[in-house]
């Protein structure tokens, strides 16, 4: 790996150093910078879809409509988990998508008590055409990283999710 540049968080590690030596001050130089790289990371991506006319949580339901496959229909439960968001939260986003026509929402004819959700085909449409432009977003966003170094933080990260309890959710 190349030798870069001191950030932000450098200065906020020397300073705590320099008024509490008693410390150990390491787990700043990941908590922080993971923190501020997440919050760079999502306003790159905010700012590729509002350049395509969508909010990031309109484009990451109706993407994970469409991983779903070729019924683009899940559950508003498994929606939920898979979004992270509460029940009440997607509710409103629910809303939101239908009113523009992105996708519907009925009652699961064989159990009234589940909901289910569909990609209608203009919301379709819309995430299909809109994942290459994402991508390619998401590979400028990292062009400050080799591939080698891509992949290494990719398993580094996964292993410190798992670690807090980040699992894969199961429909």
């Amino acid at each position: 790996m190349s030798e870069t540049a001191n950030d932000a968080v450098d200065e906020i590690i020397e300073r705590w150093s320099a008024v509490r030596p008693d410390l150990d001050t390491s787990p700043i130089g990941v908590v922080v910078r993971i923190f501020r790289a997440s919050r760079l990371l999502e306003q790159g991506v905010k700012d590729h879809f509002e350049a395509n006319g969508l909010e990031s949580w309109e484009y990451d339901v109706l993407a994970t409509l469409l991983r779903a496959g070729d019924s683009s229909t899940l559950r508003m439960s498994d929606l939920a988990g898979a979004a992270m968001i509460s029940p009440g939260a997607l509710t409103n986003r629910i809303d939101r998508l239908v009113a523009k026509g992105l996708v519907t929402r009925a009652t699961d004819p064989d159990n009234r008590r589940l909901v289910r959700t569909t990609l209608t085909a203009e919301g379709r449409r819309l995430a299909d055409g809109l994942i290459e432009g994402h991508l390619a977003n998401e590979i400028s966003l990292l062009e400050g990283l080799e591939p080698e170094e891509r992949e290494l933080l990719a398993g580094l990260l996964r292993k410190l999710l798992v670690s807090l309890g980040d699992r894969p959710r199961t429909a």
